[in-house]
């Protein structure tokens, strides 16, 4: 039997399919954490995987936050399976059971610990010397004590609470229990890559708690082949411990320095190896000491800010022959079944449905955008009125926004509105015509003016691009677009094609080649737009160095800074 657990950072955020990825794990048991997928936005492709049987716990209150989830084989398949450790989010058979003492928990303290779907529990037989047993998988993802949310530094010690509690009850009951998951707390100096302060280190209260939590008995004959200096400096600030679980990583590799299993991502820790040993599988005494054979942790595995860490057990799994009801297979969306249409719409009386549709907007739209979708085009705008009753009358509902932009026809010349900007053609001496020139401030010009030069402006482009190139036309002739709004009053169509041609003109060398254009075109605006000055040089290593934004809260945040492009790391 092996059993892996993975904090994945979102279950998203495997490229290849999630059944590739638990394929390429290669265990029974495969606990994730962090899925940040909540129930309405989990799809069946993941919900579902082909070979596996899965149990979901989901965030309550935030979306993309959070979560769990046991993709278990179908030669593993559980007996029993619980969302949750207070047994509040338990409403079928099937569920494990054994809740412990809950009676230093308040009942609003317990639907809060079990709100942000950090838990899922699953029972499985297993076969141990000819003795058919039952071993319990805690899944687990602890929460993180925020030092600048000091009421979440009590949450993560009242989870760690309800945790222990659930697991020694569940012990107690006769099944074997392993404990897994990202825990959210390096447990001692060797497990940190920087433990600051050698004094304070141990008083953190959630090395505290494991401390009581680990039993340290069944590591002591595993330390005996060390050299006693490399003992004394590993057992210097603990004291015996006697929990009833223990730290199978450390118990086959009790001496072993940088076995981390999260790095910052942000500062590419990883690179260095500057981490922590965060994600653990703990097994009861028992169970570490008769069943497991082999305990390690997957760095070379990526995809993530944590990488796997997996236990191999003896024993073999005696798989159940239906699945627990809390197996996603069986979730309504899931299940196959025909649902009616009630669940999906909401009636309407049909009478006074033609009526809403040209009032009723979407509710999520904002006021600013429902009087601009009611009224496009401004209360005085003739032209609006007769573009809303062409497209009710002759459009589709569904496709009447598209319609209606096409079926415009600009009235008259289009040379009307600009005024010809002609560049290498003209002699300066020449001036273009006078009477074209009419330049309107920005304040002046009314929002239909903005919207039919818009459009103008778009149908122009399309006009010249399906232009024959011809001598009398130069390719470099341009109309003023930059931003300025200039329209010309009393030019017809004759009188400006008249105009360019009259011009003297010298055909361009690169005519018909849109890419040297666009050439033109950038070599234009990088010689406006110089873009962002170099950023400084480190002055230890004299590389480049890269620009960061303070996102702490506090007087900084949004401020931007630049630092050391190198990944964190010892000196």
């Amino acid at each position: 039997m092996k059993i892996v657990t993975w904090n994945i950072n979102g279950i998203r955020t495997f490229g290849g399919g999630i059944k590739k990825a638990l394929d390429s794990l290669g265990a029974d048991i495969i606990c994730v954490q962090e899925t940040k997928v909540t129930r309405d936005l989990l799809d069946e492709r993941t919900a579902i995987v082909d070979g596996y049987n899965s149990y979901f716990s989901f965030s309550r209150g935030r979306s993309g936050y959070s979560g769990v989830a046991t993709y278990c084989k179908d030669s593993a398949t559980p007996a029993a399976a619980e969302e949750g450790l207070t047994g509040l989010l338990t409403n079928h058979e099937g569920a494990v059971g054994c809740y412990g003492d809950q009676t230093e928990f308040c009942s609003e303290e317990l639907r809060l610990l079990d709100n942000e779907g950090r838990a899922v529990i699953t029972q499985h037989r297993i076969m141990c010397s000819e003795n058919e047993q039952t071993i319990t998988v805690i899944n687990v993802y602890c929460p993180r004590a925020d030092p600048e949310k000091p009421e979440r530094k009590q949450f993560k010690l009242q989870f760690y609470k309800l945790l222990q509690s659930r697991a020694e009850a569940i012990l107690k009951d006769g099944s074997h229990v392993i404990v897994l998951g990202d825990v959210n707390t390096s447990h001692r100096q060797i497990d940190h890559c920087d433990p600051s302060d050698n004094d304070e280190f141990g008083e953190d209260p959630g090395r505290k708690w494991l401390n009581a939590f680990l039993h340290s008995g069944a590591e002591e004959g595993e330390m005996k082949e060390q050299e006693p200096d490399e003992e004394s400096a590993v057992t210097s600030s603990e004291t015996i411990r006697t929990g009833k679980f223990v730290d199978t990583f450390r118990f086959f590799h009790p001496t072993r320095t940088g076995a981390f299993t999260c790095w910052s991502t942000l500062t590419g820790a990883r690179q260095t190896n500057y981490g922590t040993r965060i994600d653990y599988v703990f097994a009861d005494c028992l169970l570490a000491k008769e069943q497991f054979v082999a305990a390690d942790i997957m760095p070379e595995v990526e995809g993530s800010d944590h990488c796997p860490v997996w236990g191999h057990l003896s024993c073999s799994l005696l798989p159940s022959s239906k699945p627990p009801p809390l197996c996603t297979r069986f979730l309504p969306e899931f299940a196959g079944r025909q649902q009616k249409l009630s669940r999906f719409l909401v009636k309407v009386d049909q009478k006074s449905t033609l009526s809403e549709q040209r009032d009723a907007l979407p509710g999520s739209q904002e006021e600013g955008e429902k009087r601009e979708n009611l009224n496009p085009s401004g209360a005085g705008n003739v032209s609006g009125k007769k573009r809303s009753l062409t497209s009710d009358s002759v459009v589709p509902k569904g496709k009447k926004t598209k319609t209606v932009k096409n079926s415009l026809t600009p009235k008259g010349s289009l040379l009307s509105f600009f005024k010809p900007k002609l560049t290498n053609a003209v002699p300066s001496t020449e001036a273009p015509v006078k009477h074209c020139e009419k330049t309107l401030r920005m304040d002046e010009v009314t929002s239909s003016q903005n919207s039919q030069k818009a459009f103008c402006h778009k149908q122009r482009n399309q006009y010249y691009q399906s232009q024959p190139v011809t001598n009398s036309v130069p390719e470099d002739t341009e109309l003023v677009s930059d931003g300025s709004p200039q329209l010309c009053t009393s030019n017809t169509t004759e009188e400006s094609h008249k105009q360019v041609a009259t011009k003297p003109s010298t055909p361009h060398p690169t005519a018909g080649h849109p890419e040297a254009k666009k050439g033109a075109s950038l070599v234009f605006w990088k010689s406006v737009f110089h873009g962002p000055p170099p950023p400084p040089s480190c002055k230890v290593h004299g590389e480049p160095c890269v620009l960061r934004t303070v996102k702490k809260e506090g007087p900084n945040v949004g401020k931007q800074f630049f630092v050391c492009a190198r990944p964190q790391g010892h000196a």
